[in-house]
C-alpha cells in the first residue's frame, strides 16, 4: 500500500462470511430462498384478516403478532442473503462476478418481499382506537408496538397497493445507479508523481507530513475526479429525480422530509441545528484553520493541508495489534460487556481491514439481522485516524449485539441514534491517545481531536447544505455539473473559512461523497450524532457510575424509543435549542486550548 508508512499486509484482517454463506454457489443460499418464499406464502395468507377483524380486539390483536413474526423471520431470512451479496461485492468492486451476483440477489429479494406491501397498507387502514384496543388484547402483539408507531408516521404518505408494488419492484433497478457509482470510484486511479493510487490511497495520502506528497496526491485525485465528474453528476441528477418524483406523490413538501420522518425527527430540529452549527463556522472552523496555518508557517492552508500533521515529522505509527489494544481498553472505561462484545470482532473473523485494490473506500458496520452477527469494514493504513475509525465502527458493532436482542424488526435504529455509540467510543478512544501520549505529542493529537470534529460537525452540515440546495434546484430540472461544481464550493469556502484556499480542480471533489448517491439527507446524522454525544459526554463526566446502565440500556432498546424517550433518563431534552450549543461549546474549547499550546 502506498501508505506515508507501511504497514505488514498480514497485520489488518481479512473476515470470513461463511457464517453467511461459503461462497456463491453455496447450497444455503437456495434453501433459504425457498424458505423465505415460504414464509412471504404463509404471510400472505392472512391478507385481509386485519381488514376484517378490526372490530374483534382479541382476534385482530393475534393476527397482528402472527403477520408481524412471519413478517420478521423473511426479512431475518432476505436480510441475510442480501447482506452477504453485498459485504462480498464491497470488497471486489472491480469484480464483475461479485457486482453481477449482488444485483441478482437484490432482484431476487424484491420478487419474494414485494408481495408483502399489502401488511403496512392494511395496518394503517385500522383506526387508533381499534389498533390499541387489539394491543391490548395480545400481549405477544403489544410488543410490536414501536415498530407499528413507525409504520403509522407513514400512514399520510402511502400510496395505492399497486404503486406500492411499483416502487418495490423497481427498486432492483434503480440501484444501479448507486452500483454504477460505486464501480466509477472503484475503478479511479489518481497519479501522484511515480505512483498510482486508489481512491482510499489518494485521500489517506492528504495526511501525510511532506507537503509536496501531499499536493501530488490532491493533484492527480482532481484530475482522476474531474475525468468521472460527468458520469457521477448524471447519477446524481438520476437519482435525486427519481426521489423528487416518489417524493411528489407521497406528498412530502421538502426533498429531506422523507428522511426526517425515518429518523423520526421535526425538520424544523434539523433546519435549527444546520443553521447553529453555520452560524458557529466562524468561532470553529475559520478560529482553527487560521491557528493552523500560522502553526503551519502559512498565510493560508492550501485545501490539501485541512487534515495534514501540524509539524513536518511522520505520525505516529500504529500496527493493527496496537490499535486492537487501544480501542478494546477505551471500551473496558464502559466497563466489562462492552470490551467482551467489541473483543468477539477480533477474535472471530468478523472484521475486514486490509485496504487492498478493488476494495471500496470508507468504512461501516452492517448489522446483517439480529439473529446473524454484525461485521465491520475499513481500510486500515495505520493512522490516528484509522485507530478512531475502527472504535467508530466498533462503536455500531457493539450497539448492533445490544440491541439484537429485540428482534431484527425493534432492533432497527433510526440515525437519530445510530451514530450514538459510533461517536461515544471515538470520543473515548481518543481521551485515552491523549492521556497516554507524551507531551510533545498532545498538541498533534489535540489537532488531529478538533480536525474530527469539525470533519463530523461542520463538514457534514456543509454537505447537508450543499446537498439541500443541489435538491431544491434539481426540483426545476436537471443541474449542470458546472453548477453542481459551484455550490460545492460556495458551501465549502463558507464552512472552511477564509484561512483556507480551494486550489482549481477542487471543484470537483463532491463527486466522491457516496452519500449523495446511496443516502441522500443522511449527512446530518454525524453532525446530529456528534453533539448528542457531546451532551451525554458530559452527563457521564457529572455521574461516570450511574451512567453505564443508562447508556447500556439506551443501546439495548435499538428503535424501540424515540430519541427523545432515549434521552429523558439522562435529563437531557433535544428539543430545547440549548442543547445543541453543548457540542458546539465543547469543540470550542478544544480551540480555546489548542490556541493555549500554540
Amino acid at each position: 500500500m502506498n501508505a506515508p508508512f507501511k504497514t505488514p499486509d498480514t497485520e489488518a484482517p481479512l473476515w470470513d462470511l461463511s457464517d453467511l454463506y461459503g461462497s456463491r454457489d453455496d447450497a444455503r443460499l437456495a434453501a433459504d430462498m425457498t424458505q423465505a418464499r415460504a414464509l412471504v406464502d404463509e404471510l400472505n395468507g392472512l391478507q385481509g384478516r386485519l381488514a376484517g377483524e378490526r372490530t374483534d380486539p382479541a382476534a385482530l390483536g393475534a393476527t397482528l403478532d402472527r403477520a408481524i413474526t412471519l413478517y420478521e423471520q423473511a426479512s431475518d431470512r432476505l436480510g441475510a442473503l442480501g447482506a452477504y451479496a453485498f459485504l462480498a461485492a464491497s470488497t471486489a468492486r472491480d469484480d464483475a462476478g461479485a457486482q453481477g451476483f449482488e444485483a441478482d440477489v437484490r432482484e431476487k429479494i424484491t420478487a419474494i418481499a414485494t408481495p408483502t406491501v399489502w401488511l403496512t397498507l392494511e395496518i394503517n387502514q385500522i383506526d387508533d382506537d381499534q389498533l390499541e384496543a387489539a394491543l391490548a388484547a395480545n400481549g405477544a402483539a403489544a410488543r410490536w408496538r414501536p415498530w407499528l408507531r413507525r409504520v403509522r408516521t407513514m400512514k399520510p404518505h402511502e400510496l395505492s397497493a399497486e404503486l406500492e408494488t411499483f416502487i418495490a419492484e423497481r427498486g432492483p433497478i434503480t440501484a444501479q445507479w448507486p452500483r454504477l457509482f460505486d464501480e466509477q470510484l472503484a475503478a479511479l486511479r489518481a497519479k501522484a508523481g511515480t505512483e498510482t493510487l486508489t481512491l482510499a490511497e489518494a485521500l489517506n495520502r492528504l495526511s501525510d507530513a511532506k507537503p509536496a506528497r501531499r499536493k501530488a496526491a490532491a493533484e492527480g485525485l482532481s484530475e482522476a475526479l474531474a475525468a468521472r465528474a460527468p458520469t457521477i453528476a448524471l447519477v446524481l441528477n438520476t437519482v435525486a429525480a427519481d426521489k423528487a418524483m416518489e417524493d411528489r406523490w407521497r406528498g412530502f413538501k421538502r426533498p429531506a422530509d422523507s428522511r426526517h420522518l425515518a429518523n423520526e425527527v421535526d425538520g424544523e430540529a434539523v433546519d435549527a441545528m444546520a443553521e447553529a452549527v453555520a452560524q458557529a463556522y466562524p468561532r470553529l472552523s475559520h478560529r482553527y484553520y487560521a491557528l493552523k496555518a500560522k502553526a503551519m508557517g502559512k498565510t493560508r492552508l492550501d485545501h490539501w493541508d485541512r487534515n495534514a500533521p501540524i509539524g513536518t515529522a511522520a505520525p505516529r505509527a500504529f500496527t493493527w495489534s496496537q490499535g486492537r489494544e487501544i480501542v478494546l481498553d477505551s471500551f473496558s472505561d464502559l466497563g466489562g460487556d462492552f470490551a467482551q462484545r467489541a473483543g468477539r470482532f477480533f477474535d472471530q473473523p468478523w472484521i475486514d481491514g486490509r485496504a487492498r485494490p478493488g476494495k471500496q473506500s470508507g468504512a461501516y458496520a452492517h448489522p446483517v439481522t439480529a439473529d446473524r452477527h454484525p461485521y465491520v469494514f475499513l481500510n486500515w493504513m495505520g493512522e490516528r485516524r484509522d485507530v478512531l475509525t475502527l472504535a467508530h465502527e466498533l462503536g455500531h458493532g457493539v450497539h448492533q449485539t445490544l440491541a439484537a436482542e429485540q428482534g431484527t424488526l425493534l432492533a432497527d435504529t433510526p440515525l437519530t441514534l445510530a451514530e450514538t455509540a459510533s461517536i461515544f467510543a471515538e470520543g473515548l478512544t481518543f481521551d485515552r491517545l491523549l492521556a497516554t501520549a507524551s507531551k510533545a505529542e498532545q498538541r498533534a493529537l489535540l489537532a488531529g481531536r478538533i480536525e474530527d470534529g469539525l470533519n463530523t460537525v461542520v463538514r457534514q452540515i456543509a454537505f447537508h447544505r450543499f446537498e439541500t440546495r443541489f435538491h431544491d434546484e434539481r426540483q426545476k430540472g436537471e443541474v449542470p455539473q458546472q453548477r453542481i461544481n459551484e455550490l460545492w464550493l460556495e458551501e465549502m469556502g463558507a464552512s472552511l473559512g477564509p484561512a483556507v484556499t480551494l486550489n482549481p480542480g477542487y471543484e470537483h471533489w463532491w463527486s466522491y461523497v457516496s452519500h449523495f448517491v446511496h443516502s441522500p439527507f443522511y449527512v446530518y446524522a454525524y453532525a446530529f450524532g456528534d453533539l448528542l454525544v457531546a451532551a451525554l459526554m458530559e452527563a457521564r463526566r457529572a455521574d461516570p457510575a450511574g451512567f453505564t446502565p443508562l447508556y447500556r440500556d439506551l443501546l439495548a432498546g435499538g428503535g424501540t424509543r424515540t430519541y427523545v424517550e432515549a434521552l429523558k433518563p439522562f435529563d437531557l431534552n433535544p428539543r430545547d435549542p440549548a442543547f445543541w450549543s453543548v457540542g458546539c461549546r465543547r469543540l470550542e474549547r478544544l480551540v480555546d486550548q489548542f490556541e493555549q499550546l500554540g
